[in-house]
């Protein structure tokens, strides 16, 4: 990979988080979806709060257009079924061949053969530009199998024990990986971000994590560069969490308070309490990642 420029600092992060946001909300790019049946209506109302446009679209028969003019390409396995892997390589490559953005969510890859081989196949057939997902379902992508801990879709392993993992295997698949937790940590393979903005509250409410990969979605429809956008929409949505979490008075009322946060989060506010922040130090490989 060629020598990139030298990271935001944090404050600096702040400000071009408001002007992407600010982009979103002037150009209401269109995000096509290719979810799963529990999230459809929650993301759809995660990108209308945002500022951008969502459309759910799976045929096989009218991807390749909704592919052409979509502002960035969101692709979930949450419910996985053969034909939904078709409908994602299908517009994957169409969006590939137009420079759109592709962003994919391993939704429990590790868990089954199905899903880990689904997101492989994916991954090796279209030019998907950001992986977003918890540490296990990340870990799958270059783990041995008997190493993964995972439960379902939920993650049995820390940001910190794939770390090293992600950042080498974002060099060899040159993507960035965006591995979401306490604190995320997110990659391109030579330089690296950590966001410490979130809430536990996420962890209670179903489809926040899909919720994440839309507002990256999002961002990424507007921002050149994907590890800016990545670590800039985990910062609004965490620290958009963090405010929710502040109102609420528990799951319920969180995923209301969510949206209004996305909705109306000052700029005031994400300039005195983002934390998004350059990592100095980038973690040494401790896995043999292969280029396989």
């Amino acid at each position: 990979m060629n020598e990139q420029a030298i990271l935001l600092n944090e404050q600096e992060f702040s400000k071009r988080t408001i002007e992407i946001l600010r982009e979103i909300r002037t150009r209401h790019p269109l995000i096509h979806h290719i979810t799963n049946f529990v999230v459809m209506n929650s993301t759809a109302n995660v990108t209308l709060a945002i500022g951008a446009s969502p459309i759910m679209a799976h045929a096989h028969e009218e991807m390749e257009n909704m592919s052409s003019f979509a502002g960035a390409l969101n692709l979930n396995i949450g419910t996985l079924t053969p034909y939904w892997v078709d409908s994602m390589i299908i517009a994957g490559k169409t969006a590939g061949k137009r420079g759109i953005p592709i962003v994919l969510d391993p939704v429990g890859s590790g868990a089954t053969p199905l899903r880990t081989e689904a997101v492989k196949k994916i991954i090796a057939e279209v030019p998907v530009t950001i992986i977003r997902g918890n540490a296990s379902e990340i870990m799958s992508l270059f783990a041995p199998e008997e190493e993964i801990k995972i439960r379902g879709v939920d993650s049995l392993e820390t940001v910190d024990a794939v770390r090293d993992g992600a950042h080498r295997l974002a060099g060899i698949l040159k993507k960035v990986i965006a591995i979401t937790g306490e604190v995320d940590f997110i990659t391109n393979g030579e330089q690296a971000i950590e966001v410490h903005n979130g809430h536990p509250m996420f962890g209670l409410v179903t489809g926040t994590g899909c919720a994440a990969t839309t507002a990256i979605s999002c961002f990424c429809a507007v921002e050149p560069d994907p590890l800016t956008a990545a670590a800039a929409a985990l910062g609004y949505y965490g620290l958009a969490g963090e405010e929710a979490a502040r109102i609420s008075k528990g799951p319920g009322s969180f995923q209301v308070a969510l949206y209004d946060s996305l909705y109306n989060l000052s700029e005031d506010t994400m300039l005195e309490k983002l934390k998004i922040k350059p990592v100095m130090n980038l973690p040494q490989q401790s896995y043999g990642v292969s280029e396989e």
